[in-house]
């Protein structure tokens, strides 16, 4: 089941057959987390996650996406919104809808990774990484390609 919220002109929906991937491919493809991500690797990982789409008029224009086991973990992703589209709390209230989604409720840990927006995600109740020595990552030769890092 899909879950939809709404504000004014705007809505937030999960409904994965609303999804514009050309546009979140075309805006994906320019941020320094996932320049030059082929089209055919963001349809595959829109479609390995819960995929929160922000729309306006039926319009795309921003997303957020959620991979996780719907229970216990989940790891956000592609936050955007469009520039046009900026301050006007759409980004906050994304965060909201992710938050309050009833499948995401009893994760005990969403993790994150961002360079710019950790004032956005500390309203939140993110944080640095309590641990960090407990967690371990594993970049396989060329994974860094499409990924801005």
């Amino acid at each position: 089941m899909h879950s939809e919220s709404r504000r004014g002109e705007f809505v937030v929906s999960t409904d994965p057959a609303q999804l514009d991937v050309d546009a979140v491919h075309a805006f994906l493809s320019e941020t320094y987390w996932a320049k030059g991500v082929s089209r055919q690797l963001v349809a595959r990982s829109l479609e390995g996650s819960l995929a929160f789409g922000l729309y306006h008029d039926g319009r795309q224009i921003g997303l957020a996406r959620v991979i996780t086991d719907r229970a216990t973990f989940g790891y956000l992703a592609d936050v955007y919104v469009l520039e046009g589209y900026r301050g006007r709390g759409l980004g906050k209230w994304l965060i909201e809808c992710i938050l309050d989604h009833p499948e995401l409720r009893s994760c005990r840990r969403l993790l994150l990774a961002t360079r710019d927006a950790q004032g956005l995600y500390n309203r939140f109740g993110f944080r640095a990484l309590a641990h960090p020595e407990d967690h371990l990552e594993r970049r396989p030769v060329g994974a860094d390609a499409g990924n801005g890092r």
